[in-house]
């Protein structure tokens, strides 16, 4: 079998947006993972690709064209991984928000895998997720979906739709209304909690609510936590809808 240089060049295409997407997905863009297993990855995949891939190699004229090619497979592969990406940071979100309800927020964690302060809830929820992906191969959708992608987005015929902000915005509304779902117990428990510190203040005032709520906050906190604990896979099929979801709209967006 003998490559031309047309088909090096077709080759070259499919790697960029492959490689564009390792590098910005889910699972495949945590900073623990080495850089030779994502460009090795992404050179297989590529491979598996360019021999199977009917469709015909673009056209372009000189130089500047193929550039130009380049950047839109560039910005395809970035896109579809960015935005399936961020619904994963939900879960920070939530877990912020939920340490802030009970009293942990002071406490803040570096995330090995993101490189950003988190909380100690944050990293929890991270972290089962990430492994509940790992379980269910959530990460094979992702690579079957990048490989259908060159069926719908062909090689040098994405359009990049202005209109993208629209799934922006939409992605707002759905994190925090998914974050807000998860937050909600916890949320419930504290401002009964804060309920039921604000009586006591009225009926005895010479209690010192102040030390007494930190406690109880913590300790009413810890035990709804607990006992939401087996809702994580509730959780892991929100998140996991909402990246199936958000890279199907992308998809749709960079279409002719």
């Amino acid at each position: 079998m003998t490559m031309t240089l047309l088909d090096i060049e077709f080759f070259f295409l499919i790697l960029v947006r492959i490689t564009g997407f390792i590098y910005t997905a889910p699972f495949f863009s945590l900073r623990n993972v080495p850089i030779r297993v994502k460009t090795g990855l992404s050179i297989f995949l590529a491979l598996i690709i360019a021999l199977t891939l009917t469709n015909d190699p673009p056209e372009y004229i000189g130089v500047i064209g193929y550039a130009i090619l380049i950047v839109k497979e560039a910005i395809v592969g970035i896109v579809l991984g960015f935005f399936t990406n961020i619904a994963y940071h939900i879960l920070s979100f939530a877990g912020q928000f939920m340490d802030m309800e009970i009293g942990f927020s002071m406490v803040s964690l570096l995330d090995p895998i993101s490189m950003i302060q988190t909380t100690i809830t944050s990293n929890l929820y991270g972290y089962l997720v990430l492994l509940m992906m790992m379980v269910t191969n959530l990460h094979h959708h992702f690579l079957k979906a990048i490989v259908d992608s060159f069926q719908i987005i062909p090689i040098g015929k994405a359009v990049i739709n202005p209109a993208m902000y629209e799934l922006m915005l939409r992605f707002m509304v759905d994190y925090f209304t998914i974050g807000f779902r998860i937050v909600l117990p916890i949320f419930a428990s504290i401002l009964l909690v804060n309920t039921v510190l604000g009586i006591l203040a009225r009926i005895a005032p010479e209690m010192n609510m102040f030390v007494i709520g930190m406690q109880m906050k913590v300790i009413v906190g810890l035990f709804v936590l607990a006992f939401i604990i087996e809702l994580i896979p509730s959780v892991a099929d929100f998140i996991f809808n909402e990246m199936i979801t958000m890279m199907k709209a992308a998809i749709e967006f960079f279409k002719s």
